[in-house]
């Protein structure tokens, strides 16, 4: 497949350095840098579900949502916000 990527100047110098040296395709050593790259990343593992407790009273207040956090952040910032 063919395609443009945009490299900064002194990695593509290095690049090509490499390829020169290791009598690889410049093609192949950005290939081979990047399978490396991906191959060392982190995988992630799985992880077991949070569950929230509540303590006293009778649980979220009307209209909180936990999964929007910008929501949660204006309403805990409003003077008339439930305790």
């Amino acid at each position: 497949m063919r395609t443009t990527v945009r490299l900064d100047e002194s990695l593509l110098r290095a690049a090509k350095a490499e390829a020169a040296r290791s009598g690889r395709s410049l093609t192949r050593v950005i290939e081979d840098a990047l399978r490396d790259a991906l191959r060392r990343r982190p995988k992630k593992s799985a992880r077991a579900p949070v569950r929230l407790t509540t303590v006293g009273g009778q649980g979220l207040c009307p209209g909180v949502d936990l999964d929007d956090s910008a929501a949660l952040l204006d309403l805990m910032d409003r003077r008339d916000a439930p305790p």
